[in-house]
């Protein structure tokens, strides 16, 4: 992999809900050519200062992109595949690196290898791409049973010990790095035994060793599949569920005990760390004090990983998820067709992550950066990230007093709402309530 992953800032987004695309494929005929939609606001993705694009699913589906029917063809609803090409090179006409999501541990009910497998029967060769169980045993007493992701009818799961299955997501993913993308997130990689990707990333990797390739795991040992499957990198839900919950119950010890098990995954690689996506209630709706929106920024933007930034949240936007059918499209808007003036957005907001990205930019290093907590209170923490002869010290105050702090240090405040007052070799820190701060020698 090459060094630019050090640099990234992702900026992540779901296009289907972007771009105001149908429920569901069938609802209409013909392209509909919308990644004009997306290339609009490529600018605005410059101007918060990200890097990179994480681009949801892509590829022709029955309805919300994960259930795939055709891994060669880009969504109708979207456009086709020149759209998706003249949107890459767009991105990288601004030095924008574009990573897609591929769903590979199931496919939709109407994917055509798996309509066949009904149609041929248990000895057929399709048949083989899943875990099918047929009645009779011969496929002659009618449709069989089949294995789905999470008990959901119309995703159903791939058989990974298939020879061909592998071959089929090799070609996938060299297809579509051959065409100018810059690496794949696995979805559900959590539901795929490792030792599938063990056999697709080095045929991937012999022609593309730069591409970046990390997975969506939400629970277990993420450095042990790390390891296992050979990926670069999973989702850190650990550290996400620490940050919300940790400021909504003002209890910062969740916190620096999360910060101690993402210190330990930073002895294997850098977690893709986040406080949104497509997945989750939005932070500024799962906050339970908007005050705090900033403090879980200052997080994500100061420790190790690879941070991305959920496409709205820099504007303020809301939304809950719901676990019911539909429930996600709060979470998914419809965009506007161009970004949003500065003037009549959530300047605050917008402002905040420009500030904290641009730091994070300026500390390339924090990619590796090591958390280390010094003083920890209930509603108070001071920590230092490192690296190599790199720190910064970050103060975060939940309370509704202000705090005095001291840094063993020499240090100003780079970023925040205190004051740095120098006592020789030592540094006196006032933080104001639900207030925060950065310092750097």
């Amino acid at each position: 992999m090459g060094s630019w992953i050090e640099h990234a800032i992702w900026w992540h987004v779901y296009p289907l809900g972007f771009v105001g695309a149908e429920r569901e494929a069938h609802a209409f005929d013909g392209v509909t050519h919308r990644f004009s939609h997306l290339t609009a606001w490529l600018d605005h993705v410059i101007t918060l200062g990200a890097s990179g694009i994480l681009l949801g699913p892509v590829f022709a589906s029955s309805t919300h992109g994960y259930d795939t029917v055709d891994y060669f063809r880009i969504d109708p609803r979207l456009g086709d595949d020149a759209d998706l090409e003249a949107f890459v090179d767009a991105a990288r006409r601004r030095g924008l690196r574009i990573v897609l999501d591929g769903v590979f541990n199931h496919v939709g009910h109407e994917f055509p290898i798996f309509r066949r497998a009904l149609a041929g029967g248990a000895t057929s060769r399709e048949a083989r791409w899943f875990r099918l169980t047929w009645p009779s045993g011969d496929g002659s007493g009618g449709p069989p049973d089949y294995a789905t992701f999470e008990g959901h009818r119309h995703l159903v799961k791939l058989n990974h010990d298939e020879p061909e299955v592998v071959d089929y997501v090799t070609r996938i993913m060299v297809h579509w790095l051959a065409r100018g993308v810059s690496g794949w997130r696995l979805d559900a990689a959590y539901a795929v035994p490792a030792a599938f990707w063990r056999k697709v990333l080095p045929q991937v990797r012999a022609g593309y060793p730069d591409a970046y390739i990390f997975g969506e795991v939400i629970h277990g040992d993420y450095a042990g599949f790390v390891r296992e499957a050979g990926l670069d990198s999973v989702t850190q839900y650990e550290l996400w569920k620490a940050v919300w919950s940790s400021l909504n119950d003002r209890n910062l010890f969740e916190l620096a005990w999360a910060l101690k098990r993402h210190n330990g995954m930073l002895e294997t690689f850098a977690p893709q760390t986040f406080i949104g996506n497509h997945d989750v209630t939005r932070i500024a709706s799962q906050l339970q004090d908007e005050l705090h929106l900033a403090h879980a920024l200052v997080i994500l933007m100061t420790v190790g990983g690879l941070p991305s930034v959920y496409a709205g949240d820099e504007l303020g936007y809301r939304g809950v998820k719901e676990h019911r059918a539909g429930g996600d499209d709060a979470i998914r808007p419809l965009f506007p067709a161009t970004p949003p003036d500065p003037q009549s957005c959530d300047r605050d907001t917008l402002r905040l992550h420009q500030q904290l990205v641009a730091l994070r930019r300026r500390n390339p290093w924090l990619h590796r950066a090591r958390s280390k907590v010094l003083e920890l209170q209930s509603t108070s923490l001071l920590f230092m990230v490192f690296h190599d002869e790199h720190r910064l010290w970050v103060v975060l105050n939940l309370a509704d007093a202000h705090i005095t702090r001291v840094v063993d240090a020499s240090v100003n405040c780079i970023a925040g709402n205190s004051v740095a007052s120098r006592r020789g070799t030592t540094t006196e820190i006032a933080v104001p309530s639900h207030g925060w701060s950065i310092l750097s020698e």
